[in-house]
């Protein structure tokens, strides 16, 4: 598992080094989206991985590998839009607040990872990028319902919880990129 957790710290720092590069083109422009606007964001990503993996032909250059980067870093966005709402001043937050807060997403996320790879024995080392694929578009459908329910969801873990595991997701396919050859850790 130490060699998991090895793969996750270098994606995840990889990640950060993008979003803080993005944030300083861009500022916090993405406090601004509401969650069902992540949520389509994260959709857009996904499908267009499933449609890549489908017809197995790719007309924009553009690697999957960066949209599975893509659908970490929005994971974790929509976590801290759900912690701190949506606002119509993006600068409302200071970006080292943001960096701090997605600091201890990232955190979070990575203890969840080692006590759900304790119990299930690493069994996703076993499974295919594919799958990580679908299970991230099923994540994806089920928070978008949520997010159309007008009543409190009953007995569904609720939004983080699906966001954790799309970024979990996402850094099980990039380590399986990189075991190929697809991807580089470092």
């Amino acid at each position: 598992m130490s060699k998991t957790i090895s793969q996750f710290d270098q994606i995840l720092g990889k990640t950060k080094h993008l979003f803080e590069a993005k944030s300083m083109d861009y500022g916090p422009s993405w406090r601004v989206l509401r969650p069902s606007s992540i949520t389509d964001q994260l959709y857009i990503k996904a499908a267009r991985i499933r449609s890549i993996e489908t017809k197995e032909k790719q007309m924009v250059a553009d690697d999957v590998t960066g949209e599975y980067l893509a659908l970490i870093n929005y994971s974790i966005m929509a976590i801290i839009q759900g912690k701190l709402g949506v606002t119509d001043n993006h600068l409302s937050v200071p970006m080292d607040s943001l960096v701090k807060e997605y600091d201890e997403i990232v955190h979070e996320t990575r203890t969840l990872l080692e006590a759900k790879n304790h119990d299930y024995g690493e069994a996703w080392r076993m499974m295919r990028i594919s799958s990580y694929t679908d299970l991230i578009l099923v994540k994806l459908l089920r928070l978008k319902q949520m997010e159309q329910n007008t009543e409190k969801n009953k007995v569904s873990e609720g939004p983080k919880s699906n966001y954790q595991d799309i970024l979990n997701y996402s850094v099980f396919a990039l380590i399986k990129f990189s075991e190929i050859g697809k991807y580089n850790l470092t």
